[in-house]
């Protein structure tokens, strides 16, 4: 069983510094503006401790991070950390996604993708669970992924189930399935009439919170191929899915889940998720 997780982390918090600016002179927004929003505090730790304390509880002990070339926050944190007892079991490596010259955010989440496997070689012929830095997934959700015996996974979350704002939650990505509960499609920040169309009969919505168990040797191909958002003009996991879905019909097993997901997206979120920590703690 590959223990392998990788950590999308170099994001730029574009949307938290917009409202710790707008906040202007709260603690939580200094903060903000310093460090990347998967290192503000919350509940007297780094938010993403408590998704590596989940890692851990869910059997993973090889930690990649996938951070920025122009921040070495997460870097020298969990370098200097690394001996906590809190992190026991677990061992913490880094790859790089650097921003092209010309752009001043990083390629996408499939690019970020690439650049970890790229940086990790010894990954070949291994399976790996793939999330993002901003979301507190689950013990369960990441114990699911990690156990499960197809060639790729993702969790299928209830939509209305997840926490989160009707206006946020609008933009996840909604998905397809086969009668075998195959990934059919995929579609990241869906109109109104894809997410009627992803609508079930008993009117439950299916979306991905970007966490994947993906196959190294079968991945990596699509991801050289994955092409640029015409729009967004970033690379996104969520079309390399998409790929994988259309080459392999049996290539992306969803796993039903219903339950809260939080979400550190702006200043606004930091007391949520605080007090969500602290009542299942």
């Amino acid at each position: 069983m590959n223990n392998n997780l990788m950590v999308m982390a170099a994001g730029v918090s574009s949307r938290m510094k917009r409202s710790a600016e707008i906040d202007g002179s709260s603690h939580a927004a200094i903060e903000a503006l310093s460090k990347p929003k998967m290192m503000l505090n919350v509940g007297g730790r780094p938010f993403l401790d408590y998704l590596l304390f989940n890692a851990r509880d869910a059997g993973y002990s090889d930690i990649l991070f996938i951070v920025s070339d122009r921040d070495d926050t997460i870097r020298n944190y969990y370098t200097e950390n690394a001996g906590d007892e809190q992190f026991r079991d677990l061992t913490f490596s880094f790859a790089e996604q650097t921003i092209p010259e010309g752009r001043s955010k990083p390629l996408g989440t499939a690019d970020a993708v690439l650049s970890g496997l790229e940086a990790s070689p010894d990954w070949a012929g291994q399976k790996f669970t793939v999330c993002n830095s901003d979301n507190l997934y689950s013990v369960r959700a990441l114990s699911v992924l990690k156990f499960d015996e197809h060639l790729s996974a993702l969790i299928d979350y209830d939509r209305d189930a997840l926490g989160v704002e009707p206006e946020r939650v609008n933009a996840f990505a909604v998905i397809w399935k086969d009668g075998d509960g195959f990934l059919s499609d995929i579609v990241e920040k869906p109109n109104a009439q894809q997410v009627e169309k992803a609508t079930d009969g008993d009117g439950r919505v299916g979306v991905s919170m970007n966490v994947f168990r993906l196959d190294v040797d079968t991945i990596l191909p699509l991801l050289k191929k994955t092409p640029l958002h015409p729009e967004r003009e970033e690379k996104e996991l969520t079309e390399t899915v998409r790929m994988l879905a259309k080459q392999e019909p049996d290539g992306m097993f969803t796993i039903p889940l219903s339950e809260p997901v939080p979400d550190l997206t702006t200043i606004a979120d930091i007391g949520e998720v605080d007090s969500f920590i602290s009542s299942n703690s």
